[in-house]
């Protein structure tokens, strides 16, 4: 369900200000379009791999409903659980200016909406133009729970490509057999490794490889000569995808939800949380042809080698006997270089109508290890020899997070005691040769804590995100920032060099994201200014990488006007406390006698 012109709590104030609801709407255009809509989180039986299971939903839906809006609006979504367990939405690359209230981060920003209960976001869109999506932030309900955001160009603007004759929304999932979140605790209790999918998925389908999906492979129907915008989403917990179109050359125009200088390829590599807006020509014979989602992987374990298919079907009077074309160009499962090649061709469009702000004048910078780690498997005491009785987990300059009791922003906002420390360190707390693959035990050992970063206002920020081979799991690593995006202005192999890397920076036209891959033995250098009052939530986007604890929080202070300053909280945020049933990733605290907030 969508609405226009409706009224939070703080915009009431406005009413009595203005005199009329009248007033209100005009005074609303003024700043874009109010939409509401209604979520209602449900259980629904679904029939996959020739087995029966049941899923939580929003509205019964796998995918969740589309948002579209216009750049610059603003969403209310009403989000009621009938689940049977504790959820919270985040609405991913969506900036949320000054409104870190609605990220959704469970612990982070808010407290899981208990079962029977709701609570209703406002999801303000500033300078997003393209897609991006929304998905539960909490457990690994984000499987089944997610869906695509639609931001079109403000009205009366249009795209800078010429416009095309029609649009298909593509997301690409992955999907796993029997309760998700029940193995999950069952794992990490007993330390050892998280399920992995059973396979992946084209708008919710499985396609024609998979066993008995068949019948259910998704179709679309597309008129020759025409050309589609692809808004492609990855939402697969735990992989990088290769995507193609048989036959069919894509066009990259957009990722993130901001424009790219449009470039020709075969295939795309999307990591989980990413977004891209690809541009087809509808040129081939009539017939129909496979697109395919295969994994990209950085190592040879765990691999799932059913491919996720969808079919395009031209329309017309033509025989349909024959099976549909694959796709011989979508890269192989451990193909790196394609992979990187493929990443290397992305550029922010920087343009006049489209400008880059690189920031050049830095005032913080950071190194940040990301590795692959263990925990002692009694949870105290952990200064003890690696090995089978430790546990697995993954760090930030080795510390692994662990979510408070609390939510960090109320924490913050309400200056709590005891939920965190300001402490969270710049740089690696031992400095070794992160790319050499190792089991040194005094490397491996991680401790746990929940230290986060604090920025001033405006600070201008350079992180080198650093690739490690500690336990021998060196990978990729596809990090997320809430509430902000950045610049990418350097990759490459190897260790760091802070003298001759910089060198290489391309501060003309880095591409723009919110969500970018650490390379495997390699580093990831980004740049942004903290211009975003708030609590914000940053960590690998692969689940099973957030649930061991590559996460870390940025608390950006509050400018010196209200203008500059977190808005103030809504009345109805989910309380912290209560005996409802929930299924929570089982985590531990450890004693720290840092200063705490």
């Amino acid at each position: 369900m969508e609405g226009k012109c409706v009224f939070n709590y703080q915009q009431i104030i406005i009413v009595l200000i203005l005199g009329s609801a009248f007033l209100l709407c005009q005074f609303l255009s003024v700043m874009g379009t109010v939409h509401y809509y209604d979520f209602v989180l449900k259980e629904i039986n679904v029939t996959k791999l020739c087995a029966n299971q049941s899923i939580l939903t929003v509205n019964g839906l796998f995918p969740g409903p589309v948002i579209r809006v216009h750049k610059g609006d603003t969403v209310f979504v009403n989000v009621t659980n009938q689940g049977n367990y504790g959820v919270t939405i985040h609405w991913h690359g969506v900036k949320q200016p000054r409104n870190p209230w609605s990220d959704g981060p469970v612990f982070i920003t808010q407290c899981p909406i208990k079962p029977g209960s709701n609570f209703t976001y406002e999801v303000i869109f500033s300078d997003e133009e393209g897609t991006l999506w929304w998905h539960a932030h909490s457990d690994w309900t984000r499987s089944t729970v997610h869906g695509a955001i639609v931001i079109l160009p403000e009205e009366g603007t249009s795209y800078p490509f010429p416009e095309p004759d029609g649009e298909e929304i593509i997301v690409l999932g992955s999907w796993y057999t029997g309760d998700l979140n029940e193995e999950v605790n069952e794992d990490l209790e007993e330390g050892v490794d998280i399920p992995h999918s059973s396979g992946f998925l084209i708008n919710g389908e499985l396609g024609d490889f998979a066993n008995c999906s068949r019948e259910t492979t998704y179709r679309w129907s597309v008129d020759y000569g025409k050309t589609y915008l692809l808004r492609i989403v990855n939402a697969v917990s735990d992989d990088q995808i290769f995507f193609a179109v048989a036959e069919h050359n894509l066009t990259v125009v957009g990722l993130d939800a901001g424009y790219v200088k449009p470039f020709v390829t075969s295939y795309i590599m999307i990591s989980p949380g990413q977004t891209m807006d690809v541009l087809l020509k509808a040129n081939r014979p009539l017939g129909h042809y496979y697109m395919a989602s295969r994994e990209f992987l950085t190592e040879t374990a765990n691999q799932d080698h059913n491919n996720g298919t969808a079919i395009i079907e031209y329309t017309g009077d033509y025989n349909f006997s024959s099976s549909p074309i694959f796709p011989h160009q979508l890269p192989q499962i451990l193909d790196m270089k394609a992979a990187l090649r493929f990443t290397g061709f992305i550029r922010s469009l920087a343009n006049e109508d489209y400008p880059v702000d690189v920031p050049t004048n830095i005032t913080t910078r950071m190194y940040i290890a990301v590795s692959m780690n263990e925990l002692c498997k009694n949870r105290t005491n952990c200064n003890v020899t690696a090995g089978p009785d430790n546990i697995l987990a993954s760090s930030m300059n080795n510390i692994s997070w662990i979510n408070p009791s609390v939510d960090v922003l109320q924490a913050y906002y309400r200056n709590m005691s005891g939920y965190f420390t300001a402490d969270f360190p710049d740089r690696p707390l031992t400095m070794y040769n992160f790319t050499e693959n190792t089991e040194e035990p005094d490397l491996i050992m991680t401790d746990q804590g929940t230290r986060v970063k604090v920025l001033n206002y405006n600070e201008t920020v350079e992180i080198v995100f650093q690739g490690t081979g500690l336990l021998n799991g060196a990978g990729v690593h596809p990090m997320h920032m809430h509430g902000h995006s950045f610049y990418v202005v350097g990759m490459g192999e190897g260790n760091f060099d802070n003298e001759t890397d910089p060198l290489t920076y391309n501060l003309v036209d880095p591409p723009k994201a919110n969500t970018f891959i650490v390379p495997k033995y390699g580093w990831l250098a980004i740049r942004f200014v903290a211009s975003n009052p708030g609590v914000w939530f940053w960590h690998c986007h692969f689940d099973r990488h957030l649930t061991w604890g590559m996460d870390t929080v940025f608390i950006v202070k509050n400018g010196d006007t209200e203008a500059t300053s977190i808005l103030p909280p809504p009345p109805n945020m989910p309380i912290c406390t209560g005996g409802y049933p929930e299924i929570s990733i089982k985590e531990w605290k450890i004693d720290n006698e840092e200063q705490v907030y």
